[in-house]
């Protein structure tokens, strides 16, 4: 008797999985043809962004367990450039300790004097002007700007500096600005500094212009006394979804620095002094040829700027963005 109920019982079990991918399958059909207008619209952004974005990392993710000279084939190791990196390698240590103390200096201070400078601008008249006189030198090349910067701290005598100040007697004998690991890495942090002015900073010169008089003129009768009160109490709140793309915007630019200190004191600088993640990635991957040592790294500075990235969404989203 169980016998003959045994295959009845998984007869009706197939015909209700049927019917029910049927009917999943005529719900998807529907929500297709009522709004299949909106998704030909997105599918050119979104087969570029996979064919470009989403492939590129979960290739690298998957080179990152290989070894990978170009050359011959990708071949598995499982953990071997993982466990090489963080074990064994102390140049990658360095590495992570420079571009961390950049990220922590350069990153903060970018960021608010952005937001510093896009507020007092924003009153202003002639602020097209100046905006464009500040948002110049984030669109001039690394290399452009460095070498620029690079003549300013030359080591010897015809360096602008050196002359200067053996000319107004602080100094004795020329400083090799570029070749101290002492004064290396302020330098760096410094001309990057001077570039910081970049899409942050338009996109909060933009979303300042987009808050409304009237929140203003409400606070005031509010009893709000000035205008820091009124940047804390009424802009601020209101250019949240700018703040947070500028957090991001920030932690990627700080964390993936690269064309100034290379530009600056070569690669590797000197003892390794502005030694960064992004210039560690790129003496493997494209000097020495180890895609897989390479892709390891791109995958620890992935998770990186992903973790920092998630932290300033939690920081500034809310509900109603």
């Amino acid at each position: 008797m169980n016998n003959v109920a045994e295959p009845r019982v998984q007869e009706v079990l197939v015909a209700r999985q049927q019917a029910a991918r049927q009917v999943w399958v005529g719900r998807v059909a529907r929500f297709l043809r009522r709004h299949w207008v909106s998704y030909a619209f997105v599918a050119p952004f979104m087969i570029l962004f996979a064919i470009f974005t989403i492939a590129p990392v979960l290739t690298s993710l998957y080179l990152s367990f290989t070894y990978f000279n170009i050359l011959e084939p990708p071949r598995w190791i499982g953990w071997t450039n993982y466990r090489l990196l963080i074990l064994e390698d102390d140049i990658f240590l360095i590495a992570i300790k420079n571009t961390l103390m950049f990220a922590a200096i350069t990153g903060p201070a970018g960021y608010f004097g952005s937001l510093l400078l896009a507020w007092m601008l924003n009153p202003l008249r002639h602020r097209v002007a100046l905006a464009l006189a500040y948002y110049v030198p984030s669109i001039t090349s690394g290399v452009a700007m460095a070498v620029v910067w690079k003549v300013l701290f030359f080591g010897g005598r015809e360096g602008y500096l050196n002359a200067w100040l053996l000319q107004l007697g602080v100094l004795w004998e020329p400083i090799y600005w570029l070749q101290d690991q002492r004064t290396l890495m302020p330098i760096v942090i410094g001309v990057s500094l001077w570039a910081s002015m970049g899409t942050g900073f338009l996109v909060f010169l933009a979303g300042l212009q987009q808050v409304p008089q009237e929140l203003y003129e409400a606070g005031r009768i509010d009893g709000i006394p000035n205008a820091l009160a009124e940047l804390w109490y009424i802009t601020l709140p209101y250019i949240r979804p700018q703040l947070l793309f500028g957090s991001v915007m920030s932690i990627v630019s700080s964390l993936s620095v690269f064309s100034v200190p290379v530009a600056l004191a070569g690669l590797p600088s000197p003892l390794y002094a502005a030694h960064t993640i992004v210039a560690h990635l790129y003496d493997y991957s494209f000097i020495r040829f180890e895609m897989g040592y390479g892709s390891a790294i791109a995958t620890v500075l992935f998770l990186f700027m992903f973790l920092l990235g998630r932290l300033m969404f939690r920081l500034l989203s809310s509900k109603d963005m």
